[in-house]
């Protein structure tokens, strides 16, 4: 047991939104504690696939939605905090690809001409030809059109990594999380018998906000998930692809991401839709052949012969929305003393600290100087789910 602590902000939930919060916080000069029940990044944060939307994806009809509009400054923000010159300085974080793509297979490049001729999408796009295309469609057989686009892909470990770093000592490894209540006021958290007390108590576990909100007898606001069942493959010799293929619809066919396993191959990670409402109906071997069929027909000069394959369910915690839609934006609700939020994708977690830090200045929660933390134990860092492709 340490002395009683007390901070500005404690935070619960150790993703990619709950540590830049943490560290845009103490940039500011606020203390802050966050705790984590797991490992940082175990959850939604670490089986993302990296991409720094920018909101292209949001408008294949040619028309930007609310969601594509609130997301279209993220890739710069990142790109400035890559760089050492924007909110958090995250040199260090592995880039894997400068850019993401998209990808449409022969028979659909002319179905996009509105999209591509949209007044929302002049500048954020351009067709790459040859030698400029990704490695993995450059081929004679490949007969599609393929765009460049403004958004980048990161190493998540990397990124969970370099955040914790900033964290200096503020990161509690926390099992029993519970409500410190004084009568009918939040005060902050009870972990594992030690009190911590807070201005503000700010929930960014994903998933694992329910079992507060529960605790607190809270209906509102609500969470939903939005079941995944992604797609990994390892196979010697594949070469980097970050693309969303085009279908006929309003959402990718598949989006593949690449990312670098520890004995120096890559996994290809296969989200869109096919990991959507048909891909989660299917059982791990039906969602194998699936993939394995729409990569033949899309890409069949990739050799997956003796290729390891594996899936992986993910449930996507968000605000309830109707009809299980995604929300537009990072989103956060407040009642009290309590904050609780949903970044919604991993590149809006910029976004959802500016919600919070608003909230903060609005009420005149400013920094304050309480007492030194103690050493506490920290969280591990989560190994890349990929790791299972031995």
């Amino acid at each position: 047991m340490y002395p009683p602590i007390s901070t500005d902000v404690l935070i619960v939930g150790g993703g990619v939104a709950g540590l830049w919060l943490n560290a845009r916080l103490r940039q500011l000069g606020y203390a802050t504690l966050l705790v984590e029940r797991g490992a940082l990044g175990g959850g939604q944060s670490g089986k993302s696939q990296g991409i720094i939307h920018g909101g292209a994806k949001y408008a294949l009809h040619g028309a930007l939605t609310g969601s594509s509009e609130a997301i279209a400054d993220m890739p710069r923000r990142w790109r400035a905090a890559l760089a050492g010159t924007g909110e958090l300085d995250l040199r260090g974080v592995r880039l894997l690809s400068e850019a993401h793509y998209l990808w449409s297979p022969g028979g659909l490049a002319g179905n996009l001409t509105s999209f591509f001729a949209s007044k929302a999408m002049r500048g954020r796009v351009d067709q790459v030809k040859g030698k400029d295309l990704p490695p993995a469609l450059h081929h004679p057989d490949f007969k599609g059109r393929v765009y460049r686009l403004s958004e980048l892909v990161l190493d998540v470990p990397s990124l969970i990594a370099r955040l914790a770093d900033l964290a200096e000592g503020s990161l509690l490894a926390g099992e029993r999380i519970s409500p410190l209540m004084e009568k009918d006021n939040l005060m902050g958290l009870h972990v594992d018998g030690q009190d911590i007390t807070a201005k503000r108590v700010v929930l960014t576990a994903g998933g694992g906000n329910q079992a507060l909100l529960d605790e607190l007898g809270l209906r509102q606001p609500a969470m939903q998930k939005r079941p995944l069942h992604m797609v990994m493959v390892k196979a010697p010799g594949l070469k980097p692809l970050y693309a969303h293929c085009l279908g006929g619809g309003s959402k990718p066919r598949v989006t593949i991401t690449s990312h670098p396993a520890a004995d120096g191959e890559l996994v290809w990670y296969l989200g869109g839709e096919l990991a959507e409402a048909e891909g989660v109906a299917r059982d791990e071997a039906a969602q194998i052949r699936h993939a394995q069929r729409e990569l033949a027909e899309l890409i069949p000069w990739i050799d997956l012969g003796g290729a390891r394959w594996a899936t992986l369910r993910i449930d996507r915690a968000e605000p309830v929305q109707s009809s299980l839609v995604r929300p537009d934006n990072a989103f956060l609700a407040e009642d009290g003393a309590l904050m609780v939020g949903w970044p919604t994708k991993l590149a809006l977690s910029p976004d959802f600290a500016d919600r919070v830090i608003a909230a903060l200045e609005r009420d005149a929660i400013r920094p304050s100087t309480p007492p030194p933390l103690p050493a506490l134990p920290a969280p591990a860092v989560a190994s890349p789910f990929w790791e299972v492709l031995q």
